[in-house]
């Protein structure tokens, strides 16, 4: 009896297109009928995979072709393509998914998956079925799911083209835990009970893929996760991990929970960057991406990757310095013997030549230290998603903390610094402004932080931090600067078009350098000079005027640089706009008395310019 199996029959083409093989059973095609594509990716084939973010199509399509070359046989279509699978009901991005999809398959990418996240906003769903408390969903009520299914089955039927979805259900629209119900006693119940609906119609009806990825602010949130997923009651339901904890930091350590439940799980690299740099400015780091993958590695139940390939816009890797992190996937995925050297040779003399290789790879081997020491400060991002913003992001203060996820929490600090420091007590408690340590929604996630008392609602920023601050900065700017030289004495082993491409993305990265390190010095010189007469010395005096010069006189080059970076999220020329707020705010017109509601304690001080 075949009437219990799923219905969809697949394909499977062999890499070069040449053949196709029937692989599922189930139900003929109708006479006359078209034969389904490319069979999902079945659970003994190991994943290689890229995704695309961007609704760029050439930039997209360019990815695409290059894809062969790095046996690419799994390809996500996600965030401002879709991101919702309610997206492909808009026009544009199913024509963008479409597009893709076709151009994936011609390239020999068996398996294309789409993006998803469920619950949609809570307005999404017909208020019949918001009869919960605050207009919650009823999750009791068997009617809602029949509703829940037929709409999936809908959105399916606008891509029948697809292997597969990658579900996120959790940092949902409306958060299914959230909603009513009076059967299910538990967060993990109700997160499972959507998972499990989605999976009866993605690989129970269509025999697709289905890959439920997870996603933590904290370790609460990773104890409802791990209890819904033993909940899940198709064993076919795969898993998708990122990397690290949380959000793609470099300081964070590798996700603990990876590799270790039974299931097929994917690991998910953000080979792009998106909190470091985005590929606008030099992100070429072999050795961190080695680092990662082969720890991963070695765990149980890794069954592949998926890169990133880009953060929006035109900021694609491919054809780009940041490329290398892709090939040291790949390679390390194929050969786990393979270094950081092999990586390193084989990429830039591909691509650059042999004669230009010591150069450019002197170059490209200070991107990871240039990095941590301009967007990170004393080991914690100070980047809102790679745009320089010390205040008013609050996130870089809590919720991005690697102190969250490292016992006991130390951050080991290089950069001329060479010194240990307690992530909270030390760090935070000092480089955060006074506002962001009283109240808020990201203190609420580190609950044992405020416990413990490592935070104090006052200002502690002063000269010895400072000091700290702006030797790490300068370590940043010294760094970007020996890389451009590496790059001019490569120029005469280089095309015209290289050499152009590598000066002005390592000229760009140097001013991102300088301009972190101008507004380091401007801001935080600033909060320790509020503090009043008895932190006013000398060095915090001229420490925070000639930063504020130096700001205004770096966003001023950046703003007429006369070449364009690529731009997605994150747009470079922008940076020198926060400049210009922060030079109004301490020189012009005052600090803003509050922020996010609460007293800044700088309210209407200006700094002296006049020496």
């Amino acid at each position: 009896m075949l009437i219990d199996l799923p219905y969809r029959l697949a394909v499977s083409l062999a890499p070069l297109c040449l053949a196709a093989v029937l692989v599922m059973s189930g139900c003929q095609p109708a006479p006359g009928e078209e034969p389904f594509g490319p069979a999902p990716l079945a659970k003994d084939q190991p994943v290689r995979g890229w995704m695309i973010l961007s609704d760029s199509v050439p930039d997209g399509l360019r990815v695409i072709e290059r894809a062969p070359d790095y046996d690419i046989n799994h390809l996500q279509i996600s965030h401002h393509v879709i991101h919702d699978l309610r997206h492909v009901r808009d026009e544009r991005r199913l024509e963008i998914a479409e597009t893709m999809t076709e151009a994936a398959h011609e390239a020999g990418i068996q398996e294309v998956v789409l993006w998803d996240r469920t619950l949609y906003w809570l307005d999404y769903y017909p208020e019949r079925f918001r009869t919960g408390p605050d207009d919650t969903i009823d999750l009791d009520n068997p009617e809602f799911w029949e509703w829940f299914k037929d709409d999936y089955r809908e959105m399916l039927d606008k891509a029948p083209d697809i292997q597969g979805l990658i579900l996120t259900f959790i940092e949902t629209g409306a958060r299914v835990e959230q909603q009513h119900s009076e059967k299910m006693e538990t967060n993990q119940e109700k997160l499972a009970a959507a998972v499990n609906a989605v999976a009866d119609v993605v690989i129970g009806e269509r025999g697709l893929n289905l890959y439920a990825r997870t996603f933590s602010y904290d370790e609460a949130e990773y104890e409802n996760i791990i209890g819904a997923i033993d909940l899940f009651e198709r064993p076919e339901i795969r898993l998708m991990m990122k990397e690290t904890p949380h959000d793609f930091f470099l300081t964070h350590p590798n996700d603990f929970f990876a590799g270790t439940i039974d299931r097929p799980t994917l690991m998910e690299f953000d080979a792009a960057g998106e909190f470091n740099g985005q590929g606008i400015i030099a992100n070429t780091w072999p050795q961190y991406m080695l680092d990662r993958w082969s720890d991963l590695l070695e765990r149980d139940h890794i069954v592949g990757y998926v890169a990133r390939t880009d953060r929006y816009g035109d900021t694609r890797m491919i054809d780009r310095p940041s490329e290398i992190n892709l090939l040291a996937l790949k390679r390390y995925y194929e050969d786990r013997t393979v270094d950081a050297d092999q990586i390193y040779e084989q990429f830039i003399s591909e691509h650059y030549g042999e004669d230009a290789y010591p150069h450019v790879r002197a170059a490209f081997e200070n991107a990871f230290d240039i990095v941590t020491a301009s967007m990170y400060t004393l080991g914690t991002n100070v980047a809102d998603h790679s745009r320089m913003d010390f205040d008013p992001y609050r996130s870089s203060y809590a919720r991005h903390v690697s102190g969250k996820w490292i016992d006991p929490p130390i951050a080991e600090v290089g950069h001329g610094v060479d010194r240990e420091f307690h992530y909270w007590k030390d760090v935070i408690d000092r480089i955060a402004p006074a506002w962001a340590k009283r109240g808020g929604a990201h203190l609420e996630e580190v609950p044992d932080v405020v416990e413990a008392g490592w935070l104090t609602e006052e200002e502690r920023m002063n000269e010895q931090f400072l000091r700290y601050i702006i030797t790490q900065k300068d370590h940043g700017v010294e760094l970007a600067e020996e890389s451009l030289e590496h790059i001019k004495e490569a120029e005469p082993h280089l095309s015209e078009e290289d050499y152009d491409l590598l000066y002005h993305h390592f000229n760009h990265t140097l001013l991102t350098a300088r301009l972190y390190r101008g507004a380091a010095a401007a801001y935080w010189g600033f909060r320790t000079w509020c503090r009043g007469e008895e932190h006013r010395s000398e060095f915090v005096e001229r420490t925070t005027r000639e930063g504020l010069l130096k700001m205004k006189e770096v966003a001023e080059a950046i703003r007429e640089y006369p070449v364009e970076p690529p731009s997605g999220q994150w747009n470079w020329r922008s940076d020198a706009d926060t400049a210009d707020r922060y030079w109004e705010w301490i020189v012009e017109e005052g600090w803003p008395e509050d922020t996010w509601g609460y007293d800044t304690d700088m309210g209407g001080m200006t700094f002296p310019m006049e020496e």
